[in-house]
């Protein structure tokens, strides 16, 4: 088969690979479409540890079920669209069982522990599947991980508050999917920041309702006129950089929450004191539990989330160029899906 490989950083190659064999619990997928996470970009730079090349990465994916093995063939049928989950739990660690897989001691992720979905064929456990009914498109089920991220921390970070006022750092994919899981939450409002113009005029017809470059103005300011005294309730950082985690902090109401999503950089420096004396609640959010990923799924499913009008496609084989793209700062849409199938996606 054929397969992308991150071989170095900066570097992608398009070439034959011996097609993986599924074990007796796993399935054999044909992958339609994957997604680029802003976590692929950091691991193709050689910036995230956990990515070890030669490696076939590729976790936000969906396709359709070729092979199972001799005690997953009962639970599926062959020739089934699936989406995959890609967080692996072992179920019995202290997380685990406190009904917390995402932060599993021994977690595995598919496209950074094992190979993942930049291949035409990938296997995976057939606990990690959910059936998809044949009228969802591929591209729109690709996004069910990112999805469940957002979901999650927005919920989390909305949590107690009642038509919250929200400012979302950074218009990439997972910014753009926290918009639209803030509104579907309940949000009054939504301000979307980002230095891309073009990200930004994307942002303000998918989720967003009023979008500011602070480089051209000042977010402080934007968000003092379009709030007024009732403030900032909850920041969500998509973008995780010393300027935005800043700014963050500053903008937000006593008590209000600041969720950090985004992996930018590690070392920050933050005003301690000043969120000690307004008791501004610091979140991390990393992924999903399993109900959170599921319920993603039914989001876009009955089309309450949607691919359209924000993403790009483009073909597994030019995945390298993409990812170049992705650095170089020519790709102005919030999320790039590569399409597997060779053009077969109607």
């Amino acid at each position: 088969m054929k397969a992308l490989i991150w071989t170095a950083p900066n570097e992608m190659e398009w070439t034959e690979v011996e097609p993986p064999r599924p074990g007796e619990d796993e399935l054999l997928i044909r992958v339609e479409a994957v997604g680029i996470c802003g976590s692929e970009i950091e691991g193709y730079l050689g910036h995230n540890s956990l990515r070890v090349p030669p490696l076939i990465m590729g976790h936000e994916f969906c396709g359709i079920v070729e092979e199972a093995g001799s005690k997953a063939d009962e639970f599926i049928d062959i020739g089934v669209r699936v989406v995959v989950n890609p967080l692996l739990a072992c179920g019995r660690c202290r997380s685990c069982t406190k009904g917390s897989p995402q932060l599993c001691v021994n977690r595995q992720i598919i496209g950074i522990h094992r190979p993942g979905a930049y291949g035409e064929l990938v296997t995976v456990p057939v606990s990690s599947v959910i059936r998809l009914p044949d009228s969802i498109s591929p591209y729109r089920a690709a996004l069910a991980e990112p999805l469940a991220c957002s979901l999650r921390a927005v919920r989390r970070a909305m949590e107690g508050y009642v038509f919250p006022n929200v400012v979302i750092f950074g218009a990439g994919g997972i910014g753009l999917l926290c918009a639209k899981s803030a509104k579907l939450l309940g949000a009054e409002s939504v301000l979307m920041v980002d230095t891309n113009s073009r990200r930004l005029e994307i942002a303000l017809v998918n989720g967003a309702d009023m979008v500011i470059n602070p480089l051209e103005r000042s977010v402080e300011q934007a968000a003092a006129e379009m709030y007024g005294d009732k403030g900032v309730d909850v920041v969500v950082d998509a973008a995780g950089f010393q300027p935005t985690r800043s700014a963050a902090a500053a903008l937000l109401n006593p008590g209000g929450t600041l969720m950090n999503i985004g992996l930018g950089i590690d070392a920050t420096s933050l005003p301690v004191n000043h969120l000690i004396r307004s008791e501004i609640n610091v979140l991390g959010s990393f992924c999903y539990t399993r109900q959170d990923f599921a319920e993603a799924v039914e989001l876009l499913v009955r089309g309450a989330v949607t691919e359209e009008g924000w993403t790009e496609v483009r073909p597994l084989a030019s995945g390298g160029q993409a990812f170049a793209d992705l650095v170089a700062g020519q790709v102005h849409h919030g999320k790039i899906l590569l399409d597997a199938s060779g053009g077969r996606i109607g």
